[in-house]
């Protein structure tokens, strides 16, 4: 069953239930407004005749038995007194007067089959004085019968009886019966069709949202977003909240889709790069088979020296690379940065005798993390600063807030704007004209990268072209 036909459902069994109750309570009351209307009018009736019935034989009349102790037949009323409360009674109402016996006495023709009904209880209750209502078929019609006695002096002289018949009320609460459930129905009925469109309506944005869901599945297009211009109730919500988990589902779809082609490039790059050592090194086993001269062969074992560690090097980068990619875990222990920059600056300046690579490091900077790998970091850096610089290399390293920022400068060329962006990409070069014999796989700054990121730090790098380069290293200091 779907929401919207429980919807409607629900909404229509409301409708009824409230139809019902709204027609049984106007029923009940109507029918006892109707009820007490004749009893009201019975009273007015009784209580005429019970005055007119004093009036019959003056106030001291008592009602005498008869000497046979044989009930006398009922009288008519012109011959039992001539009062008007007699002769003009309303025809729709029946009147008689009964003795205190219940015996009948006098009626409008004086026939004995005109006596009402009167039950043995109501009996006793009008000869204690109480008045009497009851209900009884007479003449094939249900009556309301009001009984009252007439009381002279504590006694009971009279009874006298006035019913009118209950047809008409009976039939009035039939037609309202009927036209209750005539229009409930067609009400229920009018209001399920109602129901239905609104509920329609209602649902109308999420049938939408669904159609959304199921066609960006469908086209794996996270930009489609849906078109909701509502209040924000609970549909409204419903919309911005799967507007909101489209976007991030677009993100991140974004970035496993640049992840991806990273990979792609990944890959590319390094079958490149591998290729051409391994071309180098097949070249040179292929002329070796030829006999060449002393001279050739020392030539090409000089070039299949250099290629291999070439090749060896970068294995060793990506290596590394693919272990920070995987998530390895570096080791963290203290370590010393100041004493570690002047053993790695001890070792870079074999790299290049001729000029000079000047340190300026506060004394006692530690950090968490493993030695080799931080090590290695700056040596790439000044190695890389080395081979982009004729001049000296500057290298700083100083408390900076909560972390130790280590500066590697040096007056090179330095580096377009364009090309400044991606010089932590992998296997890029971004050499300008003037340097494209510098070597190098272009994985060094990578490794900075990773290595830094790994201890949640930063790097960056800012240049002006024929001024030269900074590279800024920023490593969270050793907690106490």
């Amino acid at each position: 069953m779907s929401i919207r036909l429980r919807f409607t459902l629900l909404y229509t069994f409301i409708l009824a239930l409230t139809l019902t109750i709204f027609g049984v309570t106007l029923y009940t009351i109507q029918a006892q407004s109707t009820l007490d209307s004749l009893k009201r009018d019975l009273t007015l009736g009784a209580n005429r005749l019970a005055d007119a019935t004093l009036k019959t034989n003056s106030l001291d009349f008592r009602p005498q038995p008869p000497p046979d102790g044989q009930q006398p037949p009922p009288v008519p009323f012109d011959q039992f007194y001539s009062q008007q409360e007699f002769q003009s009674f309303p025809e729709r109402e029946l009147a008689r007067v009964l003795d205190p016996n219940g015996n009948l006495v006098a009626s409008p023709f004086g026939r004995e089959g005109d006596a009402l009904p009167l039950s043995e209880e109501g009996l006793q209750a009008l000869q204690s004085g109480t008045d009497w209502f009851e209900t009884d078929i007479v003449s094939e019609e249900t009556m309301l019968i009001y009984s009252r006695p007439v009381i002279v002096d504590s006694e009971v002289v009279y009874i006298v009886q006035v019913a009118r018949p209950l047809t008409e009320r009976n039939r009035s609460l039939q037609s309202l019966t009927t036209t209750l459930l005539i229009a409930g129905s067609l009400i229920t009925l009018i209001a399920f069709g109602i129901g239905w469109l609104l509920s329609g309506l209602t649902l109308a944005p999420i049938h939408r949202i669904t159609k959304t869901a199921k066609e960006i599945g469908e086209e794996r297009d996270f930009s489609r977003r849906v078109d909701y211009n509502g209040p924000q109730d609970e549909v409204g919500q419903l919309a911005s909240t799967f507007n909101a988990m489209l976007a991030r589902l677009q993100d991140a779809f974004q970035k496993v889709e640049h992840t991806l082609q990273m990979q792609r490039n990944f890959l590319a790059d390094v079958s490149h790069e591998l290729r051409t050592p391994l071309t180098t090194l097949r070249g040179n086993l292929g002329l070796l088979r030829h006999d060449p001269s002393p001279e050739e062969q020392s030539d090409i074992l000089n070039d299949m020296v250099d290629e291999s560690d070439r090749l060896i090097r970068l294995v060793n980068d990506l290596l590394l690379l693919a272990r920070a990619d995987a998530g390895r875990t570096l080791a963290k222990e203290s370590v010393d940065v100041s004493s570690l920059l002047e053993e790695t600056i001890r070792q870079a300046r074999q790299l290049d005798s001729r000029r000079e690579i000047r340190l300026d490091a506060a004394p006692g900077l530690k950090v968490m993390g493993d030695r080799d790998a931080i090590k290695q970091m700056l040596l790439i850096a000044l190695d890389n600063a080395l081979k982009h610089s004729s001049s000296d290399v500057n290298v700083t390293a100083k408390h900076d807030s909560t972390a130790i920022e280590i500066r590697v400068q040096d007056f090179g060329e330095g580096i377009a704007p364009e090309k400044l962006r991606h010089v932590f990409d992998r296997f890029y070069r971004g050499n300008n004209a003037g340097s494209s014999t510098i070597s190098g796989s272009g994985l060094g700054l990578s490794i900075v990268k990773e290595i830094v990121e790994t201890y949640q730090g930063d790097v960056e790098v800012s240049s002006e072209l024929n001024q030269g380069s900074t590279f800024r290293v920023l490593l969270p200091v050793q907690s106490n």
